[in-house]
Order: C-alpha cells, then sequence, then structure tokens
C-alpha cells in the first residue's frame, strides 16, 4: 500500500482536495481529527492542557474550546510548540496504527494523511509520497478569513505561524495549485491521483 501525505498551509484547499481523493478511492485520514479525539475531555492531553492554559479554555460541556486554543497558540510561539509536543507523537502511533491496519486488511491501494504540519514535525520521512497544496498568498488570507471569520490581520498571523511554502516545495513530490476555480483543482487532483496509483502499483511490485 502506498502511504502518502497530503500538506500545505492553513486555508491552502486540503480538505477540497482530501475529499476529492477520498472519493476515488483512497483511504484519508485527517490528523486534526485525531488530534481532536486526543483532547476529548478527561484524557491525559486534556488533563494537560487544563493544567498549562486554566479552565478558561474549556466550554460548558467540558470539551476543548478550540477556537480559545488556538487564539492563544498562534500568538505565542511557545505555547504552539508546547502544544505540538505534547501531540504529534500521539498523532503519528495512530497513524502508524492505521497504516499498518489497513496493510493488513490489504483493501487498499493509496492511504494518505491529511495533516498541516507533517514538514513541520519532521514526518515527512515515514510517508512514500508527499502531496502539497498551495495557493496565492491574496486567496490564502481571504479564504481564512471568510472562514474563520477573522481580521487581515488575525489571517497573517496564523499564516505566519506556519513555515512558508517557498520551504516545503522541495519535499514534494506533488503540487496542487488551488488558486484558480474548483474545476482546476479537480483537475490537478486527478492527475496526481493517476500518477499516486501508479506509484502504488510500483511499490507492490517492489519497484519503489
Amino acid at each position: 500500500m502506498l502511504v502518502a501525505a497530503l500538506t500545505g498551509g492553513i486555508a491552502t484547499g486540503k480538505s477540497v482536495v482530501a475529499r476529492i481523493l477520498s472519493q476515488k478511492g483512497c483511504y484519508v485520514q485527517n490528523a486534526d481529527l485525531i488530534a481532536h479525539e486526543l483532547m476529548s475531555p478527561g484524557g491525559e492531553i486534556w488533563q494537560k492542557l487544563i493544567r498549562r492554559f486554566g479552565p478558561t479554555i474549556l466550554k460548558e460541556n467540558q470539551e476543548i474550546d478550540r477556537q480559545k486554543l488556538g487564539g492563544i497558540i498562534f500568538q505565542d510561539r511557545a505555547e504552539r510548540d508546547f502544544l505540538n509536543r505534547l501531540t504529534h507523537p500521539s498523532i503519528m502511533e495512530k497513524i502508524s496504527q492505521t497504516v499498518a491496519q489497513l496493510e493488513n486488511e490489504g483493501e487498499y491501494d493509496i492511504y494518505i494523511t491529511e495533516a498541516a504540519l507533517v514538514i513541520e514535525a519532521g514526518f515527512h520521512q515515514f510517508y512514500d509520497r508527499l502531496i502539497l497544496t498551495h495557493c496565492r498568498p491574496e486567496v490564502q488570507v481571504e479564504r481564512l478569513r471568510q472562514r474563520d471569520g477573522l481580521s487581515r490581520e488575525q489571517a497573517l498571523q496564523r499564516i505566519s505561524a506556519q513555515s512558508p511554502v517557498e520551504q516545503k516545495i522541495p519535499f514534494a513530490h506533488y503540487l496542487i495549485d488551488t488558486s484558480g476555480s474548483l474545476e482546476a483543482t479537480v483537475e490537478q487532483t486527478e492527475r496526481v491521483y493517476l500518477c499516486l496509483y501508479q506509484d502504488a502499483l510500483l511499490k507492490k511490485s517492489g519497484l519503489l
């Protein structure tokens, strides 16, 4: 089974590309959803977050208010690093377990992790192939503002908290520019899927 990662900066179209690849028959696992599960009330990570940031980051139902937590970590590099150190190893462990289970079952040719910080976390070497979404800066800012209801300054702050795309491109096997229309993104993604399928065949044959 080919093991790939779909990464890219915030609001660069990862979810759209992931949905298309899933429709094509790839198994897509969202790292953000894994993180959400790890932060469930009462768990070890939940307790460490409360000790670090206090009960003000909790909703009434005791779940972590991810919007409040995001407001903290995107303003403070040290707090962002703390959260990453706390969650990334557990996320990677869950991903490894999923890959092992899928390989044992043999139902999928392509597995994909959808995650923003694959390269920053140093996990890119785990994957056979890396797909990178990107778009023009002004498009990224506007998408983020509309999606999360942020000011331009807040959007720029969150974008700047991640590595610039120029630093990520050398690690990527495939690039998808989502700046244009949805149709253009679909067309690029379908081309990448065909490449991934060929890669999966090569790996199955022992040539990758």
